[in-house]
């Protein structure tokens, strides 16, 4: 069994990362990303931290709009209005969930597709589904560059993926499906769900239930990639996978933390100079 460390490539991206602003900068260019925070959720307010000190780490110049949560959406729409007409700022990212009160869909949709370095507007999704040349889910992402640079074979592979949002288990499918991968996708409504994870040549889990897949649904060999992640009662921090149980089954498996998070800021930060290299060719 291999850990598939997360944690050490993301350092090694965000090396590259600065290297490539040092560059931009001798251009006349500070990449620039804007990252909007509705309400006090804990959680997002953690992930919003995390992004702004990778930014500073690599020379990536980062600015959060706070807003309170009870926000109108209009007011919420002219800020992203604002950030479009920047010049200074090439990736705009709106920390998600948002409030019930607010449409995520009209939220998203507002965004420039040439700034939308979290990959969810549906001008971005539609090239992933064709798979044609645009900004890709920071999440999904860091999940193919993890296994390639672990030179993890995907084609002709037998992919399940536990979990169908829109933000990982969706975009991620298309991925796989693009590396001539044979994907099933998952969800609250699969019947059987072991049958299924029991054939995966590689199994991902994106739910957010602790201990989700147990050592009974791997199959011998598989590779797990955990995309889940969870705080429990005692603080200690968790994935969707029994990973204690799960490791020694497999041949390789992601740690949480340590794998695949670092690997989401790390691909966030790659959009944002795909953005901002954008900017020079004037596109």
């Amino acid at each position: 069994m291999q850990i598939l460390d997360g944690k050490t490539l993301a350092q090694d991206i965000e090396n590259a990362i600065y290297q490539e602003v040092q560059f931009l900068n001798k251009e006349g260019i500070t990449p620039g990303l804007a990252v909007i925070l509705v309400g006090n959720n804990p959680a997002s307010q953690s992930y919003v931290n995390m992004k702004a000190k990778a930014c500073k780490r690599t020379g990536i110049y980062s600015i959060t709009h706070e807003m309170p949560e009870n926000i109108q959406q209009e007011s919420l729409l002219q800020t992203i209005t604002m950030l479009n007409q920047n010049p200074n700022i090439d990736g705009i990212l709106v920390q998600l969930p948002l409030p019930k009160h607010i449409d995520t869909t009209a939220v998203l949709e507002a965004i420039a597709p040439h700034k939308d370095v979290d990959g969810f507007h549906p001008f971005n999704m539609g090239r992933i589904f064709s798979n044609l040349d645009g900004f890709i889910p920071a999440t999904p992402m860091g999940v193919i560059t993890l296994l390639k640079h672990y030179n993890i074979p995907l084609q002709g592979k037998n992919v399940v993926i536990v979990g169908a949002s829109n933000i990982v288990g969706k975009p991620l499918g298309a991925l796989f499906l693009n590396e001539n991968a044979t994907i099933t996708l998952c969800h609250i409504y699969t019947k059987d769900l072991i049958r299924h994870t029991k054939e995966a040549d590689i199994l991902c889990v994106a739910v957010g239930k602790p201990n989700l897949i147990t050592q009974d649904m791997v199959k011998e060999g598989a590779i797990v990639v955990d995309i889940g992640i969870s705080k429990l009662d005692d603080g200690k921090i968790v994935g969707d996978v029994d990973f204690s149980n799960v490791f020694s089954k497999c041949s390789f498996i992601t740690p949480v933390p340590g794998g695949v998070g670092p690997m989401t800021i790390a691909s966030l930060l790659q959009n944002t100079i795909k953005a901002a290299k954008l900017r020079i060719k004037g596109k």
